[in-house]
């Protein structure tokens, strides 16, 4: 580009896109992945996120096995998930607590009847998808693999503590772990809001890594996660089953990230921008 002299202008472009442009940017995706992709195509898609953060939760276990100190330990898991959160970011597959950004974005932008249907098929699709491709890894790892006993110490201590809720039982319990997946989905929900905005590779490593990281250190509930760990354990004869993993962790977790991305993070960051582009189109009339 030239400037008015006729010289060369080398400033950078922007590295990143603006705050008020990426929920914007979310809705379009959000739109065309319910309106343009087929029954067939979510399916694969999502066990292809499931299996991507199976690979991240065998990574993240692998890498901190053997660690002695309990914040080295969570920096290693940390670590290690987020790399199964990136490569759905690139891959462009859908995740669950990925797309309960996307999808919220998408109805508070268009609000159409019929999308509405698409957008809770393809919410009900990528969740499901997400379980079955994270089943399918972590059966594909007990048949192919074996790891040391470390390794099993370690995702069994990661297992109960997903299941810890169970032990405060009833009513109190279930909030309490649906209230650790609003906290998980509000740090997973600024990972994807991040990934948007950065506009290169590292830009947008560089938020995932320290928001997952932040999550998994924190121990906040994600239900892709949950199916993840849940499906490396499982085969080996680690944790409780599937079915009180669903009902003590994975579904409550689900709830929970649902209401995190749109109150947490859809939400606030629509109705600021709107209230942005309203008081811009205020001055532009003014003038």
């Amino acid at each position: 580009m030239e400037t008015i002299a006729g010289q060369i202008d080398a400033s950078p472009m922007n590295q990143f896109l603006a705050p008020d442009l990426v929920m914007v940017e979310m809705a379009e995706v959000g739109a065309e992945r319910a309106l343009r992709r087929t029954v067939p195509e979510v399916i694969v898609l999502s066990m292809l996120a499931g299996a991507f953060i199976a690979v991240g939760a065998l990574f993240s276990t692998l890498i901190a096995t053997g660690t002695s100190n309990e914040g080295l330990q969570r920096l290693m898991e940390g670590f290690g998930f987020s790399a199964g959160f990136f490569i759905v970011v690139l891959s462009g597959t859908l995740l669950f607590t990925e797309v309960n950004v996307e999808m919220p974005a998408t109805l508070l932008r268009c609000g159409t009847r019929t999308l509405a249907g698409r957008v809770g098929r393809l919410w009900v699709l990528a969740a499901f998808g997400n379980l079955a491709g994270a089943f399918l890894v972590g059966w594909a790892v007990h048949i192919a693999q074996s790891y040391s006993p470390g390794f099993e110490e370690l995702l069994a201590e990661i297992v109960d503590a997903k299941m810890r809720y169970r032990e405060v039982g009833g009513a109190g319990g279930w909030f309490q772990a649906v209230l650790s997946g609003v906290l998980g989905n509000w740090l997973v929900g600024m990972a994807a809001f991040l990934a948007v905005m950065g506009r290169t590779i590292i830009g947008k490593y560089i938020p995932v890594l320290l928001t997952v990281s932040a999550f998994v250190a924190a121990g906040f509930m994600h239900s892709p996660a949950n199916m993840a760990y849940f499906s490396l354990a499982t085969p080996e004869g680690i944790g409780p089953g599937w079915g009180p993993a669903l009902a003590w962790s994975i579904a409550p977790a689900a709830l929970g990230n649902v209401l995190g991305a749109f109150f947490l993070v859809a939400l606030p960051f629509w109705v600021v921008n709107t209230r942005r582009q309203s008081d811009a189109t205020v001055e532009t009339a003014a003038e």
